[in-house]
């Protein structure tokens, strides 16, 4: 009864368990005959907690969503342009980059857990309102982007199966919108992981391409640099849309509104787990399959969705181009829905207002006027003609990777103090991992602004 919590704070990943299932006896089966005034009757819904893999199951939800979301337009336009521009030459980054996304997302959905807030609530009430207001700054100029930029993927993508954007985007905008204000969360978070499903077309299509496996494997263990500074623009827009800000908050206020907490904490790893490296590894799928056939080809720079496309349509057949548009429509839609909440989520804790999904306009207006808001404009600005669609997809990107450092240094300060997670604050490891990833992301940041800083006035960094 008064086990005493381990010493470094983390419930082992083996006590794991789905957080909503209560323990039943183990003697009540799934349907109970009882004779009642001399009629046979059978109760059903009886059910026994999840078991073997099942259980497993039960425990996934924010953290798969938040990374899954991760995987949007404008990923698939970095992935794909990575993939075309350098071929398999980065895939080590995005390992790398897993071991930070998992890092920085654990210690998003512990702050939830622990504290039962989300990170903006949290902001305001250790730094105070003067930063909480500059982190709502950054969060729209962050956010805004992606909202419109989820919306011009969707129409992209629905271009290229032969609807018009005039049609499908006003569509999934009003799909979103009933999915959220007249759903509530559960039912919101068990759509959202069936659409996670349709990043399993990536994997055929990198495998209907044929690249060289040596080349791949060597692109994934053997580091190359290289001195452009379009290479260094690519690798912020990598991290940027892989760790991108939103996530985090997304990932804190789902865990506190899914009811996590400290006793069931290690179910909340697994999902963070889980989640972060199937979201990469669908990430790595899609630079194999463009570099193994755009670059392959000669074909080292895209300019819209169809582009890519089409260019996989020699190798991989006549469905590659459905394949690739189906991707990028259920991912687009992901994230539409995904963004909106978190960046209604951050302004709304960031005030102290009510906000969730099992609410209403009445209970939480700020909430969901702000959520009505974003797809309101991020659906009208999509709409726009003539919108360069793979170049805004990936300059939102490295935007985003610029601005990640800001949210990193928020996270370390939070999970480091005791008053707030007590024995389970930062470990050692933890600690070295997430200033090691802050480090490293700001020096990449740092580098790229230097160098096109530079090139205005034609001054090459590392020289010729």
């Amino acid at each position: 009864m008064n086990e005493r919590p381990a010493r470094s704070g983390l419930e082992p990943l083996a006590r794991a368990e789905a957080p909503a299932t209560a323990p039943r006896p183990k003697t009540i089966r799934t349907v109970v005959r009882m004779n009642i005034r001399g009629r046979s009757v059978r109760l059903r819904g009886l059910r026994l907690p999840s078991t073997g893999i099942w259980r497993w199951l039960a425990i996934l939800g924010p953290g798969l969503i938040a990374s899954s979301a991760g995987n949007d337009a404008g990923g698939i336009a970095t992935y794909s342009s990575t993939g075309a521009q350098y071929g398999y030459e980065l895939i080590w980054v995005m390992l790398l980059i897993t071991v930070s996304l998992c890092v920085v997302q654990e210690m998003c959905a512990r702050l939830g857990a622990v504290t039962g807030r989300g990170l903006l609530d949290l902001i305001r009430e250790r730094f105070g309102v003067g930063w909480a207001v500059f982190a709502i700054g950054v969060i729209l100029i962050a956010n805004g982007g992606l909202i419109v930029s989820e919306f011009v993927g969707i129409g992209a993508a629905t271009e290229l199966l032969g609807v018009s954007k005039l049609f499908t985007v006003p569509t999934a905008a009003a799909l979103i919108f009933y999915l959220v204000v007249f759903g509530n969360y559960w039912r919101v978070e068990k759509i959202f992981l069936l659409m996670t499903l349709v990043f399993f077309a990536y994997p055929v299509a990198a495998f209907m391409a044929h690249p060289h496996w040596g080349e791949v494997a060597r692109g994934a263990f053997v580091p190359k640099l290289h001195r452009d500074p379009n290479y260094i623009f690519l690798l912020v827009g990598l991290i940027g849309t892989t760790i991108t800000p939103y996530m985090q908050l997304f990932q804190q206020s789902s865990v506190v509104e899914r009811g996590g907490d400290r006793i069931h904490y290690g179910s909340e790893r697994v999902d963070v787990y889980s989640g972060a490296i199937f979201s990469n590894l669908m990430s790595i799928f899609i630079i194999i399959a463009t570099a193994a056939t755009l670059h392959a080809i000669g074909k080292h720079n895209i300019d819209t969705a169809a582009d890519a496309a089409r260019a996989l349509e020699p190798v991989a057949g006549h469905f590659a181009g459905i394949i690739f548009a189906v991707g990028l429509v259920g991912a687009s839609l992901l994230a539409a829905a995904v963004l909106p909440l978190a960046t209604s989520y951050a302004v709304s804790e960031a005030f102290g207002f009510s906000k969730g999904v099992g609410l209403d306009f009445r209970r939480a207006p700020l909430f969901f006027t702000l959520f009505t808001g974003l797809i309101i404009f991020g659906a009208a600005a999509a709409l726009i003609p003539n919108v360069p669609v793979i170049k805004l997809l990936v300059w939102i990107q490295v935007l985003n990777g610029v601005l990640l450092p800001i949210f990193l240094v928020f996270i370390l300060l939070l999970i480091n103090d005791q008053r707030l997670t007590k024995e389970l604050k930062n470990t050692r490891l933890y600690n070295v991992l997430g200033w090691t990833t802050f480090a490293v992301i700001t020096l990449a940041v740092a580098i790229m602004l230097l160098m096109q800083f530079l090139g205005l006035w034609g001054v090459k960094l590392f020289g010729s």
